[in-house]
């Protein structure tokens, strides 16, 4: 009887430990969950909304309410990625849009403007590009001071979008382009014709003309048509490539002097193909080349 009567004790304790722990557990739950309902509701909500940048086209009250953000919104259920979208795609002329939480109660936007940096020209007319590649105008003419892209065949036309291809290759001849105009300031690029992307087409303010070829190794060629050019001088005319590692300099389009230019052996990063495409073995020969130049009459 005594030991009937012990484990019985000993089930009893070990069922009010059970029962302890889900008494507890529940209590745990039901508290989290009104903390949470009251920092989702009563504390964490903005009362201070600051404004910083590039932003002289818009006031502070246009950038808040492109945001969609109003003072008393909550911190924690506050999107910042859609409120930087929603500032980019309504006022035309900003760029970037930076979001920040400020805990508890503050807010902070920081944006960059719009900076026109390119023509685009179609066959319905020119777009107005930003650096970033932001359609800002839709015009039937030509920016002046700014560079000119000829066959883009662009996707969209409509301002405040990105600006897009039709082919994948043209956008990243474009990509490309645009990252060397922008990291050389002093460029003197006035226009690139990529109608034919096998045969582009470099306009340089200095009147030199250069027919690159195909899009492969483009920061290279261009640096090879510098070369060219400081050896001419202040002298007109156009410039072709030879092969992969040669330029040919003419004062006409089709006769007259000409000097054959070969610079410093290139090693790309990825060997391609006379299309741009992947190739193990090409620019083998290349490796032994000397700087050398070469006057033909």
């Amino acid at each position: 009887k005594t030991n009937v009567e012990r484990e019985n004790s000993s089930k009893r304790m070990r069922r009010r430990k059970r029962n302890m722990n889900k008494y507890v557990f529940v209590v745990i739950a039901i508290v989290l969950c009104i903390g949470a309902a009251i920092c989702f509701t009563f504390l964490f909500n903005i009362k201070e909304i600051k404004v910083s940048g590039e932003a002289s086209d818009y006031t502070v009250e246009e950038i808040v309410a492109a945001s969609g953000i109003e003072m008393g919104d909550n911190l924690l259920r506050l999107k910042r990625s859609k409120a930087e979208e929603k500032i980019c795609t309504e006022l035309l002329y900003i760029e970037t849009a930076e979001v920040k939480k400020k805990f508890p109660f503050s807010l902070e936007i920081t944006v960059k403007r719009c900076v026109p940096a390119f023509n685009v020209v179609y066959e319905l007319g020119t777009l107005l590009v930003s650096e970033q590649g932001k359609v800002l105008e839709n015009n039937g003419y030509i920016t002046e001071g700014l560079p000119v892209f000829y066959g883009y065949n662009p996707l969209t036309t409509t301002a405040g979008q990105k600006i897009d291809a039709e082919d994948e290759q043209k956008k990243r001849i474009y990509n490309e382009f645009t990252e060397i105009i922008l990291n050389n300031p002093e460029h003197k690029i006035v226009s690139v014709d990529m109608t034919d992307k096998h045969e582009i087409v470099v306009t340089y303010s200095n009147e030199i003309v250069f027919r690159m070829g195909n899009w492969n190794e483009i920061a290279y060629k261009l640096s090879l048509a510098d070369t060219v050019m400081e050896k001419v001088g202040e002298e007109k005319g156009y410039i072709s490539m030879i092969g992969k590692n040669q330029c040919s300099f003419r004062t006409t389009d089709d006769t007259g002097f000409e000097s054959v230019i070969t610079p410093e052996p290139v090693n790309p990063t990825e060997a391609t193909d006379e299309n741009g495409e992947n190739d193990a073995d090409t620019d083998e020969d290349t490796e032994d080349v000397q700087t050398t130049t070469t006057y033909i009459d």
